[in-house]
């Protein structure tokens, strides 16, 4: 089992200083970006720097996976894009705006022919669509499950956007959560990501001085079937990637369900702690323990 990505952190393509503390934030994977966070004047001098980031750190020495996040494939700035960051050797490129996906055909097609002429490894660059920022987009989520998309390696949901899409005035209820449609699409999201065999990835906690609040709703996205979580700030970091770990308890938990059934020589359901378990659990158990030894190996 390869350990799941606990923390995505954005850094701005085009900040010097930023992309200077990158290395060390602790984050599984940083999202070097060339879309939201950069305005129009310096897109050009973004995507020199990130390649040049990139350049620097092959793959066997980076501390953190290295992601970038392109321009929409609907600019003319995508192709551009690609062609300057492939030859640096990306560990993934985060999509925006895809409607689903065909558009992530689209780019591995891209891709294949750059990896081709970087000499790049085939098909070692991922891709994580941010699968819910356009009107038709939520409704191609199941579509994943049957795409055959040998890049995809997750799929993430994104809320901003998507009020604009649709000509919101806000994506929170009044009590400050989100709205229905917001909900409705997180949790086709979730589902969209499982039925496809890939990582779920949950979107931004927006207030990052709010370091409880961000744990107690990583923790919940956790218990929910989330695997990680995108970070806007650098302190948003180790929170996630604390609060998307087992907690010792779970472990302990899980060693003790596999040693019951493990006792009980075959059999397909056990009493523990006056409850019964059947293999469901077991199953659950040994997820658990497969987790923890896969990021001791990280």
């Amino acid at each position: 089992m390869t350990a799941p990505i606990r923390s995505f952190l954005f850094i701005p393509g085009d900040s010097e200083k930023k992309l200077g503390k990158a290395d060390g934030t602790g984050a599984d994977a940083l999202i070097l970006d060339l879309e939201d966070s950069v305005a129009p004047p310096n897109k050009a001098r973004a995507r020199e720097m990130v390649t040049a980031f990139l350049m620097a750190r092959p793959r066997e020495q980076r501390t953190s996976q290295l992601w970038v996040r392109v321009n929409p494939l609907d600019t003319d700035l995508l192709l551009g894009d690609l062609a300057a960051v492939v030859a640096g050797a990306p560990d993934g490129i985060m999509l925006p705006k895809a409607n689903g996906p065909d558009d992530v055909r689209t780019v591995s097609l891209f891709l294949d022919a750059l990896e081709v002429q970087a000499g790049v490894d085939a098909t070692s660059i991922r891709i994580l669509p941010v699968a819910t920022e356009t009107a038709i987009a939520p409704f191609r989520l199941g579509d994943y499950a049957a795409a055959n998309l040998a890049r995809l390696a997750g799929l993430t949901w994104g809320a901003e956007d998507l009020s604009a899409a649709v000509g919101a005035s806000t994506n929170l209820d009044v009590s400050g959560e989100w709205a229905l449609t917001y909900k409705l699409v997180r949790s086709l999201t979730l589902l969209g990501a499982h039925a496809a065999g890939v990582a779920a990835i949950d979107t931004l906690f927006v207030d990052f001085r709010d370091e409880n609040g961000l744990r107690a709703s990583c923790r919940a996205a956790r218990a929910e079937g989330w695997s990680g979580r995108i970070a806007i700030h650098p302190a948003q970091v180790a929170p996630i990637n604390e609060s998307f770990m087992p907690t010792d308890a779970e472990v302990e938990h899980a060693r003790r369900v596999v040693a019951a059934f493990e006792a009980a020589d075959g059999a397909g359901t056990v009493g523990l702690d006056g409850k019964m378990l059947d293999i469901p659990h077991l199953k659950q158990a040994n997820n658990v323990l497969a987790q923890i030894a896969a990021y001791a190996r990280r």
